[in-house]
């Protein structure tokens, strides 16, 4: 190891590094916390300056960070945020940790990562670590990332230290943490990789090197390609098996049973969360340029795109039994959330299901007790609504339940009991009722 590499080492080891972590969102709040318990002083950066400001005021925005913890730590000036980058020089290690969405054309969208790689170029000293968190195509950390923070002057591998780390937040796991969920990672160079490895061993309960940063941004594409394909399966047979008869959820337990060979997913109203809806199309773009076609992933990613209509088309059908038009039906959608007990929105298919009533002109409310109120998005920016009551007054006007996401909160036997339809994409109702359709 060189100096500046022995030194940084030291520094990590005796917990004296000051880190710094860019973008205080889903990923980037919770690396803040576990780095704080673990007796690290942080430094969190933002463009937005209402975060920073609430972040500063001990308020969280994040539900499963509490505000007394937040209190705690700046009580103890061990935590700052800050939309000032001219501090990044002051902290020894940087976690970037900012959204890398697709565009309008379905193409990875690095600007974000792009943005904070000059931000951290303007104020690199020798001696930093360098780490990118957020989910991306293999090549990004070495190709994109160090040639704007070597353009000053200094190397990496050898003035500072640069690696990919790949998040792996789960919002709502209970019995996986930040700091319980293996942690891998990759360097530019040995020394880099020995550096951030150091890093993370002082607050994850293990890391898992890898030879490269391509071999651990490739290693989160694989995780959630996986995810993506078999969903898209179980979605596919959803929807043979329901023309045949059959009931997917029986399958799937009977199938469970099986004490090898088998991995039981579960089917639903399409894909939500930043990562398994977007991070498999980083690996498609990138494959063109070995000229590859990368088919399996492009029709997962056509399948579970689909379902969002599938289940307004059983809906309309359900509600055309029940001598109902779509137009002008009063639709309750419960859940906004992209998975249960969470307040993270992110690409959740509850979105497009509410955008593809209002095409039809349904009346369309929906409630998330987690999401009070729903103020434009990025891709549905028309979409302001906030969250309606749950009542047997309300239950009984809609024409159409739809549970787009089962949360635990809700009674659902009062909702089958009291709605005249509920339309299920969850398998939250278990037992056959006449008012419930399965979709």
């Amino acid at each position: 190891m060189n100096a500046e590499a022995t030194k940084l080492l030291k520094k990590i080891q005796d917990k004296k590094a000051v880190v710094g972590v860019i973008g205080l969102g889903y990923v980037g709040l919770p690396l803040v916390k576990t780095f704080l318990q673990k007796g690290f002083r942080v430094m969190g950066f933002d463009i937005d300056a209402k975060k920073v400001d609430m972040l500063n005021r001990g308020r969280s925005y994040i539900r499963h960070i509490s505000a007394a913890e937040l209190k705690d730590f700046l009580g103890r000036k061990m935590f700052k945020a800050s939309a000032d980058f001219a501090r990044l020089s002051d902290v020894d290690a940087i976690l970037i940790c900012v959204p890398t969405p697709l565009d309008g054309h379905g193409a990875p969208d690095l600007s974000y990562v792009i943005n904070s790689t000059i931000s951290v170029a303007e104020h690199i000293r020798k001696g930093q670590l360098v780490v990118l968190e957020s989910t991306t195509y293999p090549g990004t950390t070495d190709e994109e990332m160090r040639p704007i923070l070597e353009a000053g002057g200094l190397k990496a591998g050898k003035d500072f230290f640069l690696a990919f780390s790949p998040e792996r937040e789960d919002p709502g796991n209970k019995s996986f943490s930040t700091a319980t969920t293996p942690k891998v990672v990759g360097g530019l160079t040995p020394d880099c990789l020995k550096v951030a490895k150091a890093l993370y061993d002082q607050i994850i309960v293990k890391t898992v090197p890898v030879s490269s940063t391509r071999a651990a941004e490739s290693t989160k594409l694989l995780e959630n390609i996986f995810r993506s394909v078999n969903i898209a399966l179980v979605n596919e047979l959803k929807m043979i098996f329901d023309r045949m008869g059959i009931d997917v959820w029986e399958v799937i337990r009977a199938a469970s049973s099986k004490p090898f060979g088998f991995m039981p997913f579960y089917p639903g109203p399409g894909l939500g969360g930043h990562c398994i809806p977007i991070d498999p199309f980083y690996l498609t773009w990138k494959a063109k340029e070995v000229d590859y076609q990368t088919k399996f992933i492009e029709l997962a990613g056509e399948i579970n795109t689909f379902m969002p209509y599938y289940v307004r088309q059983k809906t309309i059908e359900a509600l055309n039994e029940r001598g109902k038009s779509v137009k002008n039906a009063k639709v309750l959608v419960l859940g906004l959330a992209y998975k249960k007990d969470i307040d993270d929105s992110r690409e959740s298919p509850s979105l497009k299901i509410i955008s593809l009533f209002q095409e039809k002109g349904a009346k369309v409310s929906y409630n998330d007790p987690y999401i009070p109120r729903l103020v434009g998005h990025r891709e549905y920016p028309g979409l302001e609504m906030k969250s309606v009551a749950v009542t047997k007054a309300l239950l009984r006007k809609c024409d159409a339940v739809v549970i787009s996401t089962d949360h635990t909160a809700y009674d659902y036997d009062l909702i089958v009991k009291t709605a005249p339809l509920v339309v299920d994409t969850r398998n939250a109702v278990k037992r056959p009722r006449k008012n419930v359709v399965k979709a």
